[in-house]
């Protein structure tokens, strides 16, 4: 899909970050832009803010409740019609230790990490599938690509996105039909999520990991990584022993303490 002119793209997180970014991206591009997010103020404002640029509808929505889910996406489709993009874009991290997590902490982070992504896209795919059109992109991280210390949870809950995402993409090439699925695994983004992170590798801009990923829907990318350096994580984990591989990345890199000041967003 190479024009989002006049598309229906539903971005869940939409109301901050670069949900909210991309929000703007695609009603600069002529789409109709729904707006998934917990938080009905921020909702509001963002309503408010992109109110000149198109048209822009607001949806309050827990997407760990997967009952809530199915109500609201029967709401959009009755009040806007069929979602032709589906951006699965909301996350949320927990920085501490595995033993250190409570249940809530393990249940909500998959819940909405990786449950979400999958219950929200069943609600909006058979349309796609009866139009023969339509794209999906999934937020995932390069946390699914790469263990790391203090986020146990949140990488495997990203660990799980990657291999769906790219398994549906699969599918849809099997069943030759034409909906796009891009994958995108981007390392920490300067949005606030990950407040008090500490890295070698420059923080990414999240102007510019919106403009790259709208750019990727467009052209039909089937894996976004940002940095560059990301696409050799799995060969170098693939001909590297193990123990030089957490070496290299845990000792040079700093990877494996980029955690050890995480505060997250207030």
């Amino acid at each position: 899909m190479s024009v989002l002119k006049g598309k229906r793209v539903l971005i869940t997180g939409g109301a901050s970050g670069i949900g909210k970014i991309m929000g703007r991206l695609v009603l600069e591009r002529g789409a109709e832009l729904i707006i998934w997010d917990i938080n009905t103020i921020k909702i509001e404002e963002v309503q408010n803010e992109f109110s000149e640029l198109g048209k822009t509808h607001g949806y309050t929505v827990d997407v760990s409740n997967p009952e809530q889910v199915k109500n609201s996406a029967a709401i959009v489709k009755s009040d806007i019609g069929i979602v032709d993009i589906l951006i699965n874009n909301a996350g949320i991290v927990v920085g501490k230790y595995f033993h250190e997590h409570s249940l809530q902490d393990i249940t909500k982070t998959m819940d909405i990490n990786s449950n979400a992504p999958m219950i929200i896209t069943q609600q909006f795919l058979p349309d796609m599938l009866n139009q023969n059109s339509g794209y999906i992109c999934n937020i995932a991280s390069s946390a699914g690509l790469i263990s790391n210390p203090k986020m146990s949870v949140y990488a495997a809950s990203k660990w799980a996105v990657i291999g769906w995402s790219d398994s549906l993409r699969l599918e849809m090439k099997q069943l030759k039909k034409n909906i796009g699925v891009t994958t995108v695994t981007p390392y920490y983004i300067n949005t606030g999520m990950f407040d008090g992170v500490k890295s070698i590798i420059p923080i990414l801009n999240p102007e510019k990991v919106a403009k790259k990923i709208i750019r990727a829907i467009e052209r039909n990318r089937i894996f976004l990584s940002m940095p560059w350096s990301v696409h050799f994580v799995r060969f170098s984990q693939g001909i590297l022993p193990i123990w030089f591989f957490d070496w290299f990345v845990g000792r040079v890199m700093g990877i494996y303490k980029t955690m050890e000041h995480f505060t997250g967003r207030k």
